[in-house]
């Protein structure tokens, strides 16, 4: 994949040392994102001795090059949730975001990470009914959740907003907001470091041979011990195949502008928030501390990149503000996410000492880092939390290895079809 402007825009410390020869561990964390940083600084500060194996480096996956918003709830709905689960429990997991939130906030400021944290996300509607949808959810947000943090905003509120005429109402969210995502992950990993984890970056897993101790192989050691958590996310594919028929990986893009210069940029978004529409192929956006735009949205469901992927999201950013038409882009990257079927989350264990977490569906951001926690507090003993999850119901892909991607796309044209009308 082509370089991020986060990447660019980072000084990495050294790369740790690859896993060489066999260690000891009370557990193993799979994954270098924010699930797996911070299950592994959680439990740290529990006293456990835990080695963390990345396949590459930290926050190069999704973690650190995703669009960045942070909000509240999952990609399926409360909806869905409240469906399965009921609604005291579909409260409960969407509490577990807002505590997600306030996690994030919470370790900023204890660990002093720098980056770049803004309150502020706005949901935007581009037609009538989109209107309506976002006023019903705005009052089961405050009726049935108890969230007061959003407001409905108005077309005429709204252009002050946004230097754009393709909005036709917004609901924003104070309690959200965006950041620098890598600079994030690598800040979780540098606490987990000074609380004792041992990172090994280049170092994938190649095998896992499960019992009461979990061993997990590299190319140059392994790992022994009584616990071990998969946070790879779409990386959990390649380690067990109950796990693959769950979950795909999805290639989702981001371009970033050059420099525009404060006044300009400050023109296009006046209150510095996140923003995204809300239809089913979404665009998404938001200013940097450098003063780009940042404008992504662009996905493909067969696992290709699609042809011209730079020119067709610049295009999709010209819609938005077609007043940066004079304006270069510098930087285009993309890679995988991965979904479920459901757009739930996937989270439980394949042995009583073996846990997963996977499928957040593009809703990483806050999630990630309450799942780590979660995990944590399930290889301590108190699994109470992490188990309403665990409870979500998950279907296999249809299709089996060959035909999976294809049935996906015919199922996208749909909803694609469905944003047009």
């Amino acid at each position: 994949m082509p370089p991020s402007w986060y990447e660019a825009s980072v000084t990495r410390p050294a790369s740790a040392p690859a896993l060489a020869g066999s260690v000891e561990a009370d557990v193993c964390v799979v994954g270098g994102g924010i699930a797996g940083c911070s299950a592994a600084l959680h439990l740290a500060e529990r006293g456990y001795r835990v080695v963390l194996l990345e396949a590459g480096r930290v926050g190069s996956g999704a973690s650190g090059r995703s669009g960045a918003q942070l909000l509240p709830g999952y990609a399926c709905g409360q909806d869905r949730l409240a469906t399965e689960l009921g609604r005291t429990d579909a409260r409960r997991l969407w509490d577990f975001t807002l505590a997600g939130l306030d996690l994030l906030r919470e370790r900023v400021a204890r660990h002093a990470i720098d980056c770049d944290l803004v309150a502020g996300q706005m949901h935007c509607a581009i037609r009538p009914r989109q209107d309506a949808e976002l006023g019903a959810w705005q009052r089961e947000l405050a009726e049935d959740y108890g969230y007061g943090s959003t407001r409905l905003v108005g077309r005429d509120e709204l252009a002050g907003l946004l230097a754009t005429k393709r909005y036709s109402s917004g609901l924003l969210d104070t309690n959200g907001g965006h950041c620098h995502p890598l600079k994030y992950v690598l800040g979780l990993a540098g606490a987990a470091a000074a609380a004792g984890v041992q990172i090994h970056e280049g170092s994938p897993v190649t095998a896992i041979r499960r019992g009461a101790i979990v061993t997990l192989e590299t190319a140059a050691g392994a790992v022994r011990a009584r616990h071990a958590a998969l946070c790879a996310n779409v990386g959990n594919t390649r380690l067990d195949q109950s796990l693959a028929r769950k979950i795909m990986g999805v290639l989702t893009w981001i371009v970033a502008t050059e420099p525009l210069g404060a006044a300009r940029a400050a023109a296009l978004i006046t209150n510095n928030m996140a923003v995204t529409d809300i239809n089913w192929v979404l665009d998404y956006f938001r200013r940097s501390a450098d003063h780009r735009l940042l404008f992504g949205g662009r996905v493909s469901y067969s696992g290709m990149d699609p042809a011209g992927t730079a020119r067709a999201t610049r295009a999709r950013m010209l819609t938005v503000f077609p007043q940066l038409a004079d304006v270069a882009i510098e930087y285009t990257w993309g890679g995988e996410v991965d979904i479920t079927m459901s757009r739930a989350p996937h989270f439980g264990r394949l042995d009583p000492n073996l846990y997963f977490l996977h499928g957040f569906s593009g809703h990483g951001m806050v999630l990630t880092g309450m799942a780590g926690r979660l995990v944590a507090e399930a290889i301590a003993g108190q699994a109470e939390r992490f188990d309403v999850y665990a409870r979500l119901r998950h279907r296999d892909f249809p299709g089996g290895p060959a035909l999976r991607r294809p049935a996906l796309v015919l199922a996208m044209l749909w909803y694609r079809l469905r944003d047009l009308l």
